[in-house]
């Protein structure tokens, strides 16, 4: 099966060969993929080189840390995208997004204010994690609506740390 990845505005074709090999375009990749006790954590090798990255469902993608940057990825298999064109594309990013802390640790800075206007890839939290800093972007252009946190507080994983409209 194909798969369709989106990353920060840029489209990559994604299909499984089979348990270690994965073709990203053009390129073949040996990989080792596994979960790490059950957590949103896995460890990634590909190509010899070992990666470890944080994956959880976000409100309409994937959300990935990985070397202490946020990317939120959207993937949909190659029927789903198929149908998606006939019915005519998706719907426009409206409404309210919640940022939400993609694993425990301490708020280290919030670089914005409510009521200000942020644009899309935006560093809008700091969150420090297992010793490193991790940006959390905004996903999207819009206006920051209740900070829920502040510097110096311990979050959750999955703890609602601002609203962005």
């Amino acid at each position: 099966m194909k798969y369709i990845a989106e990353v920060e505005g840029k489209e990559f074709e994604v299909e499984i060969l089979d348990e270690k090999r994965v073709r990203i375009g053009e390129r073949i990749l040996n990989v080792n993929f596994a979960s790490v006790n059950d957590q949103p954590v896995y460890s990634l090798i590909v190509d010899g080189k070992s990666y470890e990255a944080f994956v959880y469902p976000g409100e309409e993608d994937w959300q990935v840390l990985l070397q202490g940057r946020q990317f939120p990825v959207k993937v949909v298999d190659e029927r789903e995208r198929r149908l998606r064109s006939a019915a005519g594309g998706g719907a426009a990013q409206t409404g309210e997004f919640q940022l939400k802390a993609p694993m425990p640790g301490l708020i280290v800075s919030i670089l914005v204010e409510e009521e200000q206007q942020v644009e899309k890839g935006q560093v809008l939290v700091v969150l420090e994690s297992m010793k490193m800093q991790n940006e959390l972007k905004a996903p999207r252009a819009g206006v920051v609506r209740h900070i829920r946190i502040q510097p110096g507080e311990t979050v959750e994983q999955r703890q609602v740390l601002l609203a962005l409209h």
